[in-house]
């Protein structure tokens, strides 16, 4: 049950001493934020509930480990641009009820044209339940410092399709390396990585691991 006064959903109380969620971007020297689902270039077509921000919302652990991967990046001339964050719960039920919706297909040119969408919970591109509503899961790539350019990964963010996978043989070598380049930058930081979806690392010791948080992004 949602809890109106704490936002949280199977969650219980947040601890007093410190809000369980801050802004990333004030502890990321140099972030790109490209939060996708607060406006309508992502796979729904639309702004997504629970989004009312364009904000890269993080616990502090997790925010702390991204700054470590971007001060790592930086003697590369590379950083990070964030595409998701913390996800509230009514979001993960929000894409449920999409996925459900054999009629609204308006966006599967450009993230799923070769994924049948009735086969996107099957394939584990969607969920009833999503680790990003944790807090300490995120999704992202590789950018230039210089002008803020994505590296080539091979596919866009959120393309459903095998071609996905970090270590798929659909893409070609530059894309791959840059693929492992960033796995490995977020592992050596204490992320763990999705294997079906390059973009995708949850905080290893996240410090909410059974708790999902409905508090709206603003």
């Amino acid at each position: 049950m949602r809890t109106a006064l704490t936002g949280l959903v199977l969650a219980g109380a947040a601890p007093a001493s410190a809000d369980p969620l801050i802004d990333a971007a004030g502890l990321v020297p140099g972030l790109a934020v490209e939060m996708r689902y607060a406006g309508s270039d992502n796979f729904v077509g639309r702004p997504i509930a629970g989004y009312a921000a364009p904000r890269c919302l993080l616990t502090p652990p997790a925010a702390r480990a991204l700054a470590r991967v971007q001060a790592d990046l930086a003697p590369e001339g590379l950083g990070l641009k964030v595409f998701d964050c913390y996800r509230p719960v009514q979001a993960v039920a929000d894409f449920a009820a999409w996925a459900r919706d054999p009629a609204d297909t308006r966006m599967k040119a450009a993230y799923y044209p070769r994924t049948d969408k009735a086969d996107l919970f099957r394939l584990g591109y969607i969920a009833e339940r999503s680790s990003h509503s944790r807090g300490s899961t995120v999704d992202l790539t590789l950018v230039r410092r210089a002008d803020g350019a994505e590296l080539d990964m091979g596919t866009p963010f959120d393309l459903f399709d095998e071609a996905s996978a970090t270590e798929s043989g659909l893409v070609g070598p530059a894309a791959r390396a840059n693929r492992l380049r960033l796995r490995a930058v977020m592992i050596r930081a204490g992320l763990t990585p999705y294997p079906q979806e390059w973009w995708h690392f949850t905080l290893k010791d996240e410090p909410y691991p059974a708790k999902a948080f409905d508090r709206p992004v603003r």
